[in-house]
């Protein structure tokens, strides 16, 4: 029997394709396509890479539309096939055409109504941090920096704050384009594992640079620049100029997206290098 997402029957054009995407996002000006030339995007590139496999245009939808510079461990997108394809070809086809640093791990036929972006329950991020006197070497452009010490209890115990439905007008870039400040936070937690501070945070959808405005000001909590509750005062006042500073892009990854069990999408697992141990 063939794995999952690796099947060599073809599926007739026409046909709904999920994947999950995984990327470094160094190089890239974010996900989504922009105009001109100059700016090469994870879109774009996925995009050339399925459309040689098709041989044809591919246009993909994605469930969530990361940063310059953000990582992504599990990025799923959907697209209908314009020719008939094994889910097989998409993935091994697809990756001999991408570059290293952006891969396909599976492919598998959804319903019609399934939407990567508008039907997900929820996305799950995931911010490193090393705080230490000297700058990483190896890791420079996959975690961010913090030259102080930080007190990772102390944060945990501010990011209790940010659970439940909330206004996160105080952690909201000015060209977020959303309609609604309100998000659900369903899981925050912040931890240690060696050398990384971990922040880990769950919610049915996130505001532009919403992520990387909490980061910003827990670390702010954790190098004891504010207090614990300075994070709960911060979304009472819904005033992002009273925040802290937007964290680097270095240390963000989107590493899970949840669907309705109905789709069948096989679970997304954790631990790769970067986040050993972190599960």
């Amino acid at each position: 029997m063939a794995e999952p997402g690796f099947s060599p029957d073809p599926l007739p054009a026409g046909t709904r394709i999920a994947c999950r995407i995984e990327y470094l996002g160094t190089r890239y000006n974010g996900w989504q396509s922009q105009p001109g030339p100059a700016a090469v995007t994870v879109q774009d590139t996925v995009e050339a890479a399925l459309g040689r496999i098709a041989a044809a245009d591919v246009r993909v939808h994605c469930a969530g539309r990361t940063d310059t510079g953000v990582h992504a461990h599990c990025q799923i997108i959907h697209f209908d096939a314009p020719t008939a394809r094994a889910p097989k070809a998409w993935v091994l086809g697809a990756n001999a055409e991408l570059p290293d640093d952006i891969r396909v791990h599976w492919a598998r036929p959804v319903p019609g109504d399934f939407h990567a972006r508008f039907t997900a329950t929820a996305r799950r991020y995931r911010y490193l941090v090393v705080d230490s006197r000297v700058r990483p070497a190896l890791l420079g452009r996959q975690v961010t920096w913090h030259r102080r010490p930080l007190a990772e209890g102390a944060m945990h115990r501010a990011a209790q704050a940010l659970l439940g439905e909330r206004d996160f007008s105080a952690f909201r870039a000015a060209s977020c384009q959303s309609s609604s400040p309100m998000r659900n936070v369903s899981e925050v937690a912040v931890s240690r594992h060696g050398p990384f501070v971990v922040i880990d945070i769950r919610a049915n959808a996130f505001l532009h640079h919403m992520v990387r405005n909490i980061a910003g000001s827990l670390l702010a909590v954790g190098d004891g620049r504010a207090p614990v509750d300075w994070v709960e005062t911060l979304l009472a006042a819904r005033d992002r100029t009273a925040a802290a500073d937007t964290a680097a892009a270095a240390g963000l990854y989107l590493v899970d997206v949840t669907y309705p069990a109905g789709f069948g999408l096989p679970q997304t697992p954790f631990g790769p290098m970067f986040l050993a141990g972190v599960a």
